[in-house]
């Protein structure tokens, strides 16, 4: 995509445009225009283009980006679809309509979420002292703190699930109580995880919400420790594995190893 000219842009769903306030105003600020490069900071795509703007997306809970031929059978759910000047198609693929595109100016973009990202936690982990620092004073539980992005970029709630349990951290402890060995710890586990999953492709779930670009699932869904074994022996400690919910997100966890 990077270096190749948007020839026509066609966006069929308001939610995915919502942060440009209608499919219109996306289409237009994308045709005609050539993507510089193809970059990422914690879990938005984010693309500067010719014209100083910037192309920023989001897969939510079920999107995906596609490559196809202009023939290829459209499948569901196909939100957006971008014709390059080669005649490839890029497809955005979104069933819950939680991702989004946009494009934003550089004010707009100063204003929007990815300004106020913390550091990517795979291409730029920050340092003890750094996260020590952001979460100082923090009453929040760890785990929201974690798929709130601030802090620490890139983790959504499988993984911070189980970088908490790597990490031997109980997720409902206070950020701010965590001693620098425990952001240590963190910072190991959630290198440990993340490199896991990229190699394994993802984690895809038996609703098949999340797909690689090729239409397959990612296999590192029977690696996972502690997500979605709520009632299953600790594999550590053959306890049971507890499920809670902390901030409207699902959180599993060893109520003996992650004290």
């Amino acid at each position: 995509m990077a270096g190749r000219i948007m020839d026509s842009v066609s966006v069929s769903h308001e939610r995915t445009a919502r942060h440009n306030g209608a499919p219109r105003v996306l289409e237009e600020r994308l045709v005609g225009r050539r993507i510089e490069a193809v970059g990422r900071k914690g879990k938005f795509l984010i693309a500067p283009m010719d014209d100083g703007q910037t192309l920023v997306a989001h897969l939510g809970m079920s999107g995906r980006f596609s490559i196809s031929d202009p023939g290829d059978e459209l499948v569901p759910h196909t939100h957006v679809i971008i014709d390059l000047d080669n005649g490839v198609e890029i497809r955005f693929v979104d069933p819950r309509t939680f991702g989004f595109v946009a494009v934003f100016t550089e004010d707009e973009l100063a204003e929007s979420g990815v300004a106020r990202l913390g550091p990517d936690a795979w291409v730029e982990p920050p340092t003890v002292a750094e996260l020590s620092d952001k979460l100082a004073g923090r009453k929040a539980p760890i785990k929201a703190l974690l798929l709130d992005q601030g802090p620490i970029s890139g983790l959504g709630n499988i993984y911070a699930d189980e970088a908490l349990y790597l990490a031997r951290i109980n997720p409902l402890t206070p950020g701010g109580e965590l001693t620098d060995e425990q952001i240590q710890a963190l910072l190991d586990a959630t290198r440990i995880v993340l490199a896991g999953a990229i190699e394994n492709g993802g984690t895809s779930l038996d609703d098949l919400a999340y797909l690689l670009p090729d239409g397959q699932a990612g296999d590192n869904l029977e690696e996972l420790l502690v997500y979605g074994r709520e009632g299953l022996p600790c594999l550590n400690c053959g306890n049971p594995v507890e499920k809670v919910t902390i901030r409207a997100r699902s959180t599993h966890f060893c109520p003996i190893c992650q004290l």
